[in-house]
């Protein structure tokens, strides 16, 4: 096992000093800077064969998805994975540490809270379909989904940036070519699928939202207004709801599909903080909005950040909301929040990136309820839809390029 990168200079420091210097130095990844941990599987430390030690999640991230190699970020020296093998001696130092350290804060699903050990206990969900990979997806950056057929469609950084599967992950079709020409996209940041079929893309490249039709021919574009338009979903009365990062509001676009024209485009919200992503609830026609804060009022622990949800009614008044730091104190967990949406019943779905994780918060009426609902087979969630087929969620993971399904029941796991 080779040193990390930094050296241990403890000549002058006093034991507890020492025992920091070895959490600090040994215990964390020194590519993600996460703690290695047991309890999580995309954290536990793993040996390289040149020997240097990087967590599980970081080796998928920097390997090629075909050669299984990565280049060793400290080193350079080319490694394969099926080399790599769980480094037993960081583990046992750190369960040594623990021991010494019995208040040392544990999360809420590691002491046996029993919301955690079978998800939740009518609905435990399952990974039971993944598809794309590096190739067939690269870096996306939204998802949406046909409600009545299961159509799935994605955003990403290809040359056709939009992609089309079906509910099994088979590869349909895909459009929208690279650049800023009538029909094409520059940049896709999200997408959203309209009641009647058609496909709403937000491009952050020419300041704009794209709609086609679902086999990709163009039918309008509306920059109005728009500086950085980021999220995009459909509101209960079938008009567009996008947020703008850099404008720091949420516009409501009301389209006549019909005739290919933009009817009405009006700032619905304003004076919000870098808000991405947006959902609109089916059920009550509530809209939740992620803002990511830049404020320092509650500094994130390193290398996460403040993330904030709000939640308005239909007519875009204040109901919740609640900052990463307000969860935390309730919680012990710190919510870097990408991706939201409500599922058949009303209740609040987020993803975690910088865990792998997906939450609900459950209906908000009396405060949140962290409930965790999936934690494996993630690496770095940025995309959810909640179908009521099936009480199935559709993950976009970007760490891995791919669209994970999870269901409440499933057998086997079937990969394409």
């Amino acid at each position: 096992m080779a040193a990390a990168p930094a050296s241990l200079t403890h000549g002058s420091l006093r034991p507890e000093g020492i025992l920091r210097e070895i959490q600090i130095n040994l215990l964390e990844c020194k590519v993600c800077f996460e703690t290695f941990s047991t309890r999580q599987s995309e954290r536990r430390p793993q040996n390289l064969s040149c020997g240097h030690v990087l967590c599980l999640e970081c080796i998928t991230a920097l390997s090629h998805p075909l050669l299984k190699k990565l280049e060793c970020p400290f080193c350079r020296q080319l490694c394969s994975v099926d080399n790599t093998s769980h480094c037993q001696a960081l583990t046992d130092l750190q369960e040594l540490l623990l021991l010494r350290s019995p208040t040392a804060p544990v999360p809420r699903w590691a002491k046996g809270d029993p919301g955690w050990g079978g998800g939740l206990s009518s609905r435990a969900l399952q990974l039971c379909t993944a598809f794309g990979g590096w190739g067939t997806l690269i870096n996306p950056t939204g998802i949406a989904v046909f409600g009545s057929s299961g159509t799935i469609v994605v955003v990403h950084d290809g040359d056709r940036r939009v992609v089309v599967f079906g509910p099994q992950g088979r590869k349909l079709h895909s459009f929208g070519r690279r650049g800023r020409a009538h029909g094409e996209i520059c940049y896709p940041l999200d997408v959203a699928v309209t009641p009647s079929g058609y496909v709403v893309v937000t491009d952050a490249g020419d300041s704009a939202v794209k709609v086609f039709t679902s086999r990709g021919c163009h039918l309008l574009t509306a920059k109005d207004s728009f500086q950085l338009p980021w999220g995009v979903d459909i509101d209960s009365c079938g008009h567009i709801l996008v947020s703008d990062v850099q404008a720091g509001t949420l516009s409501q676009v009301i389209v006549d599909y019909a005739h290919g024209v933009t009817l009405e485009h009006r700032t619905a919200i304003t004076d919000l903080q870098n808000p991405k992503a947006v959902a609109c609830c089916r059920v009550t026609g509530n809209i939740a909005v992620v803002e990511h804060l830049v404020d320092d009022t509650h500094p994130p622990p390193r290398n996460h950040r403040a993330t904030r949800l709000k939640v308005f009614s239909q007519d875009f008044h204040l109901i919740y909301q609640a900052d990463s730091f307000s969860l935390n104190l309730g919680s012990a967990v710190w919510l870097c929040m990408s991706a939201v949406a409500f599922d058949r019943e009303g209740d609040v779905i987020v993803t975690d990136s910088k865990q792998g994780m997906i939450w609900s918060l459950g209906k908000l009426q009396n405060g949140p309820a962290l409930t965790p609902l999936v934690r494996d087979h993630l690496i770095h969630p940025v995309g959810l839809v909640s179908t009521a087929l099936n009480n199935t969620l559709f993950i976009l993971d970007s760490g891995d390029h791919a669209v994970k399904l999870y269901s409440a029941k499933s057998d086997a796991i079937t990969m394409i």
